[in-house]
């Protein structure tokens, strides 16, 4: 085997996101379908070395023990009992606090990549076990592309993907703190002129229940997704988990460019955005 091992860690959308309630653990009982974004990544590189580094092409992501590459290395460690040193170099695409899953994927592929290091001591199953103690969406990126996750969201069960579908991603230079969403999510009311209601298609629905706390707090949000659900290139608009990223299923891929300079023109200059396909 290469000293250095180099994987991709994907973006994730929930295309439906359902809270069904508060549990006695303090979590929240979910019913999420979420799709894997393969062409959005981030890129993790493992080596064998003398002694453990890490280090990030992305100043603001942490180095110290709440990063989840590094929570994921220490529970794989305690899991196996194997130490071996290894420098972790993280480069990032997916942005932070955007509902896209980046940094619990990259988790997972920590995860994957350390036991294949290993000679695949654990296995996919008990790697799953040990993601689900680190945080609720990073079993979904060891299991398949599109899945129904349950529970807390660590329960994974594979679903159909939709048809292969044009999706546009726009992100403001804020994110969203998860725990504060699900935090509010009891007490929070619904926005006059805001369609919440599940948009329907023939593969099935888009619907957040995310929406009403995140739209609450962060007016922009919900004047995105009216601004985006007017727009005729448009099919469908949702947020993406906890936000800050608001997605588009668009009418046909050549659409993105323009609605693209049209948002950054209309609402927001800074705009992130990212353009690409998901489903198959």
């Amino acid at each position: 085997m290469s000293e250095t091992l180099i994987l991709d860690a994907p973006a994730k959308l929930n295309l439906s996101l359902r809270v069904l309630r508060k549990r006695e653990d303090g979590f929240h009982e979910l019913d999420t379908l979420m799709v894997r974004l393969p062409g959005l990544c981030d890129r993790l590189s493992f080596t064998l070395a003398d002694a453990d580094t890490f280090s990030c092409d992305d100043p603001g992501v942490p180095g110290d023990g709440s990063n989840l590459v590094l929570k994921a290395l220490a529970a794989y460690r305690a899991a196996a009992g194997w130490f071996q040193p290894l420098a972790i170099h993280l480069e990032k695409s997916v942005p932070h606090g955007a509902g896209l899953g980046g940094g619990s994927s990259d988790a997972a592929a920590t995860l994957a990549a350390v036991d294949r290091l290993n000679g695949d001591a654990l296995g996919t199953e008990r790697l799953m076990e040990i993601a689900a103690t680190i945080g609720s969406d990073i079993p979904y990126f060891l299991g398949p592309p599109a899945a129904r996750a349950t529970g807390r969201g660590e329960k994974i069960e594979a679903a159909d993907e939709p048809p292969k579908l044009p999706v546009l991603l726009l992100k403001p230079g804020f994110g969203v703190a998860t725990p504060d969403a699900y935090k509010r999510w009891s007490t929070s009311k619904e926005l006059p002129g805001i369609p919440y209601a599940p948009q329907l298609f023939p593969w099935g629905e888009l619907v957040n229940d995310l929406e009403r706390p995140v739209f609450e707090k962060h007016l922009f949000l919900a004047e995105v997704k009216l601004w985006l659900l007017g727009r005729p290139e448009v099919a469908g608009a949702l947020m993406s988990g906890s936000g800050s990223t608001m997605f588009a299923i668009l009418k046909n891929d050549e659409a993105a460019t323009a609605l693209i300079e049209a948002a950054r023109a209309e609402l927001d200059p800074t705009l992130w955005a990212w353009q690409g396909l998901i489903g198959g």
